[in-house]
């Protein structure tokens, strides 16, 4: 990622109960209406930038610039749920229709008919539970995609990983300081 995170506050009450993750897609459908908050976003050729932002009831939450044929390659939220929604262009979504073992592997061969593809054009979104394994890409040659992202709690670390057929593999763990 290129751009440097700033931070968009809206105070957030103390004892504001967590959010569910229906609250989570409400908040990034309603973010992504913004259109003069999507322009904004500066947008890099080559890297993926980001912008980040207060969600509700203490979510982190972020508005994250696609250049054509970049992706997140493998990946989990670990304990937090989550919702993503395409605010400009398309992105596709690779996931695993599984639950995983949360620690103590580091090479896992999957089963068959695991996985799941999904096509989010501008508008279009989803939500996931905690453990969510996917990677989302941006597929198109020429354009940008532009998402919005929250995830709650605020994200405790990010497991990577590497896929080479039915082999998942742990590469690393990454705290927030790592991205932040």
């Amino acid at each position: 990622m290129s751009a440097s995170p700033s931070p968009l506050s809206v105070p957030v009450p103390a004892s504001a109960p967590a959010p569910t993750v229906a609250e989570l897609l409400d908040f990034v459908r309603r973010t992504a209406e913004d259109t003069a908050l999507i322009a904004s976003l500066p947008l890099d050729p080559e890297g993926r930038t980001w912008v980040r932002l207060d969600g509700p009831g203490g979510s982190e939450a972020w508005l994250i610039g696609w250049p054509p044929g970049t992706g997140t390659g493998w990946h989990d939220h670990a304990d937090s749920i989550g919702a993503f929604l395409t605010a400009a262009g398309t992105l596709r979504e690779h996931s695993l229709a599984a639950r995983l073992p949360t620690d103590g592997w580091k090479t896992l061969e999957l089963a068959g008919d695991i996985d799941r593809t999904r096509e989010l054009s501008s508008g279009q979104g989803r939500a996931f539970g905690r453990h969510h394994v996917h990677e989302v890409l941006n597929e198109s040659a020429t354009e940008h995609a532009v998402s919005v992202h929250a995830y709650y709690p605020p994200l405790p670390r990010i497991r990577r990983y590497s896929r080479s057929g039915a082999v998942l593999r742990l590469e690393q763990t990454e705290r927030p300081e790592d991205w932040q």
